[in-house]
């Protein structure tokens, strides 16, 4: 029962087991804090709290007669602060933002702000570099519902000092907007740490976010968690749940480390992505439970003014041991991203009843600088993933996203507005109860797709009875699908190595304009 340690904080550790079952291992195992049974669990990302600060520990994890132990020491803290000791109630009734607020400001660097068990009613909340904001079990901050109680965060209405350089503070759907503030809010930001088995519950149903989200009212909506430019930022065991919209929201931001927090959002939720880092580099997410009304996880930068004015490219994403449940897509590359995404690592990873599984999503307009490449999914598990992978370049988002422009299918020049998709690769991957389709790829004509590369993949499908005709990429004039094997329209080059497909209606891959096609070891069967 071999482990590594993701990381130390000053009260906690959060381990991984080694093995290559993705998110569960194949038995419980247990795990002891200087010979003390701490718990018991399967999963393969575990965090082990209740620590005190600089001190040293042997940890080991035991499965029957195997068992693996080292030693840790926790990090040091300077001092620890108690919300109620700041009059803060927790009592769900009175509203604690400034005494919160006063504890989070009065903490030096290296402190910990403490909230014991209650709920802690609260407008938006900003955090300080250098602290760490500890939420305990049954602690549990719940936003206020009227929006007139949120701070606005200006989109591009600030100038710099020289009257030329813009101050970017909000951001909507890709585009410097006014939003509201979020219920954690972090600007310009560093070293800081989200911890605790508490929750940070954004409280959309109690007011009107969900009954108006496609208007603006004073601002757009806020998320739960805004980080904006922010640098050295972790989070670790906390519940996230109810957003107004996107749930953790990283924006410009470095070195992000996420563990073993849970993000929940009703099913119809509208918008309420999980987690969607935009113009990031050095993200890590693992651990981690998500299930939402939109997309698990969706990977941006921007869209065209970003690109174009404020340039930064995501990169270096790495998802591992995640199960990702329910929502439009469990991975999603776009359509904010004009400013490109490369370097996206998905592994050992379960997708769960999501309506696609890794979804890729772009649009003539979105520019040159939007490609979106090197994304490798493997050793993950889909399961009753209606559509395991989709490509889109005529997504219809936007107020013109039904227009000729984005639309039609005939070739257009390539130009400074020409978006591109490189090359996506599923290694080691079984898709269990398909539906509508396995792969559809719709590139551009004037762009293809570079390549898709299917390497180690098993596939079956419901049975005819229980499959229901879907449209597996959002654009006109495309046909709803049921039991397709694999679509691919304008790719370039196309790999298959030992790729076995069950239960599709029909009997091979139907290919449009794909200039390079290799198979070996395609195999179809009843």
């Amino acid at each position: 029962m071999k482990y590594s340690i993701i990381d130390i904080f000053s009260r906690s550790v959060t381990l991984e087991l080694a093995g290559e079952q993705p998110y569960y291992q194949e038995e419980p195992y247990e795990i002891y804090v200087d010979g003390c049974l701490f718990g018991r669990d399967r999963r393969n990302v575990v965090t082990v709290d209740g620590l005190l600060p600089a001190h040293t520990y042997t940890i080991k994890v035991a499965n029957g007669s195997e068992s693996f132990e080292q030693e840790i020491t926790t990090e040091e803290e300077t001092i620890l602060l108690d919300v109620r000791t700041f009059g803060a109630k927790g009592d769900g009734e009175h509203v604690d933002t400034s005494m919160i607020q006063a504890a989070i400001c009065g903490c030096p660097a290296g402190g910990t702000v403490r909230f014991p068990k209650g709920t802690y009613l609260t407008a938006p909340l900003f955090l300080k570099s250098g602290v760490t904001i500890w939420l305990e079990e049954g602690a549990e901050l719940l936003g206020l519902p009227d929006r007139k109680d949120y701070p606005v965060l200006p989109g591009m209405t600030i100038p710099g000092m020289d009257s030329e350089r813009e101050y970017n503070l909000g951001s909507w759907e890709g585009n410097p907007l006014d939003i509201f503030a979020s219920l954690i809010t972090g600007i310009d930001v560093s070293d800081v740490n989200i911890v605790g088995r508490g929750t940070i519950n954004g409280n959309a149903a109690a007011g009107d976010w969900w009954q108006h989200k496609k208007e603006r009212i004073i601002a757009w909506r806020p998320r739960t968690i805004f980080l904006n430019r922010c640098k050295n930022v972790r989070m670790q065991g906390i519940t996230v749940c109810n957003s107004p919209s996107w749930t953790v929201h990283p924006y410009y931001c470095d070195n992000l480390r996420v563990m073993n927090i849970k993000i929940s959002n009703p099913d119809d939720s509208p918008n309420t992505d999980g987690f969607d880092p935009e113009s990031c580099t050095n993200v890590l997410l693992v651990g981690t439970e998500i299930s939402v009304g939109d997309d698990c996880i969706a990977i941006k930068s921007g869209k065209y003014y970003m690109s174009q004015y404020h340039f930064r490219r995501t990169s270096g994403i790495e998802v591992r041991n995640c199960s990702l449940m329910r929502g439009h897509g469990s991975i999603t590359l776009g359509s904010e991203a004009a400013s490109g995404v490369e370097n996206v690592r998905v592994s050992k990873c379960i997708f769960d009843r999501t309506d696609r599984g890794v979804r890729i999503k772009t649009r003539r307009g979105r520019g040159s600088r939007s490609v979106l490449d090197d994304l490798v999914i493997s050793n993950v598990i889909m399961d009753r993933v209606h559509m395991p992978l989709t490509v889109n370049m005529f997504y219809f988002c936007d107020p013109d996203g039904h227009s000729d422009y984005v639309q039609n299918q005939e070739a257009r020049p390539v130009d400074e507005m020409t978006p591109v998709v490189g090359t996506i690769r599923l290694e080691d991957v079984e898709c269990r109860g398909a539906d509508a389709s396995f792969v559809c790829v719709c590139g551009l004509p004037e762009q293809p797709v570079k390549g898709i590369i299917l390497d180690r993949v098993k596939v079956s499908f419901l049975p005819e009875e229980e499959r229901k005709p879907q449209n597996p990429v959002m654009m006109d004039n495309f046909p709803d699908m049921s039991g397709v094997s694999m679509y691919l329209k304008n790719v370039e080059n196309v790999e298959i190595t030992d790729v076995e497909i069950a239960g599709a209606a029909d009997a091979e891959p139907t290919l449009e304009n794909v200039e390079n096609f290799k198979s070996e070891n395609l195999t179809y069967r009843a």
